[in-house]
């Protein structure tokens, strides 16, 4: 739970006065008033645009505002806030009360989101939307990926007509597609390729533009480069990592990070019954495929030798199905490594008991040598010289 919400249980205790429960529609979002003994006073519809809601609630007392998370919810969280007003952000997966009633329709959605604030804000799920900065910041990683995929796409769409007509285009990474296959296009087939090929040359230079802005998002996010330091994290991964999360209290340990990526198994344990489900696949669908992608590397032929490897390829012997556990597996612990290098400030070792070890034995052997210091620094404190200094015996410790 983020720090925000845990600041504000205090006034969830206390019933408002006023307490609205809104529906956002893609034009208009209808709205549900309760008085303080939880009875409905208003009802209505608003445009889902600035000056409806302006019109609506600013200037208004103070008012418990509940509204679901979606695509108008974090600027109209933020414009309500705001106007004066405490803002309840449902987690709209979390409330089968309303995605499972059989008289779903926007009133009821907008009085059962208001009822539920009314009475328990926990029952909603809370979570809070990212500032405005930082959501500006993620649309660069949301358009890159859009890129991606489109650019994907289109080459796939290529090297399908160029087979369909009995060729076979050669391998080639995506950035250099076009340099390397353009040769091999059959020449009746130019006219169809030639246009898709002018696309990804387009899509590639978007890209690469895109890249140098999202590289420069160190600069105001220097936890970048410290996860930058695990293989397979590159600037892609670790700003949206970063830009996701929204910071380090995102969680309360490192190792609830799994769960909150949607990357642990479901459960419905019931009684002695407790079945394996596959993973939850709850929250950011993105970082999730991005993490997974770094799982494939680091358990691929070009990741390097370290104890995440080894103790991913242990889980990935035994079959196809052994191999996407293990990836599953693997991008968890990513998850909760990258948490815990964020939050510790240290750098990634590949072999972090080795450091350990090594560490543990240097301070022991400082500790022995500075016993036998003390102890030789003892014993010449205990020794007297004898009287017949002349002789050689005469150096022995008198009892």
């Amino acid at each position: 739970m983020k720090k925000g919400i845990r600041e504000t249980e205090a006034e969830w205790k206390q019933r408002p006065e006023r307490t609205v429960g809104i529906d956002l529609g893609d034009r208009f979002s209808r709205y549900c008033v309760l008085n303080g003994e939880g009875e409905v006073m208003e009802e209505g519809q608003v445009r889902t645009n600035e000056a409806g809601f302006r019109r609506h609630w600013e200037g208004e007392p103070r008012q418990r505002m509940v509204i679901e998370t979606g695509t108008h919810s974090p600027w109209i969280s933020r414009l309500l806030q705001s106007f004066g007003h405490p803002v309840i952000v449902a987690n709209a997966r979390k409330l089968r009360a309303i995605s499972q009633n059989e008289s779903k329709n926007d009133r009821q959605d907008a009085e059962m989101l208001a009822r539920l604030g009314y009475c328990d804000p926990k029952l909603l799920a809370p979570i809070r939307h990212r500032s405005a900065e930082r959501q500006r910041d993620l649309n660069l990683l949301r358009a890159r990926d859009t890129l991606v995929r489109a650019r994907t796409m289109l080459i796939n769409a290529t090297r399908g007509l160029v087979k369909s007509a009995g060729g076979r285009l050669p391998a080639a990474a995506s950035d250099y597609f076009v340099v390397r296959v353009s040769a091999a296009v059959p020449p009746e087939l130019e006219a169809a390729t030639q246009p898709l090929l002018h696309q990804i040359a387009a899509l590639t230079a978007e890209i690469r533009g895109l890249d140098q802005a999202i590289e420069k998002l160190v600069e105001r996010y220097p936890e970048i480069a410290i996860l930058r330091t695990v293989p397979g994290v590159g600037p892609v991964i670790a700003a949206a990592y970063v830009l996701t999360l929204d910071g380090v209290d995102a969680v309360q340990r490192s190792r609830s990070v799994g769960a909150f990526l949607g990357l642990r198994p479901r459960q419905s344990q019931s009684g002695n019954s407790d079945p394996q489900h596959n993973i939850s696949k709850t929250g950011n669908v993105y970082l999730r495929r991005l993490l997974v992608q770094a799982a494939h590397y680091t358990l691929g032929r070009f990741g390097p030798d370290s104890a995440l490897r080894r103790w991913g390829l242990k889980l990935a012997a035994g079959g196809k199905r052994a191999k996407q556990r293990a990836v599953v597996a693997v991008a968890r612990k990513l998850a909760v490594l990258l948490h815990h290098l964020w939050r510790t400030g240290q750098h990634y070792r590949n072999f972090p008991q080795d450091a350990a070890s090594a560490v543990a034995l240097q301070s022991t052997v400082a500790s022995s040598s500075s016993r036998v210091v003390q102890s030789g620094t003892n014993q010449v404190g205990r020794r007297r010289l004898s009287p017949d200094s002349s002789s050689p015996d005469s150096l022995r410790p008198v009892h």
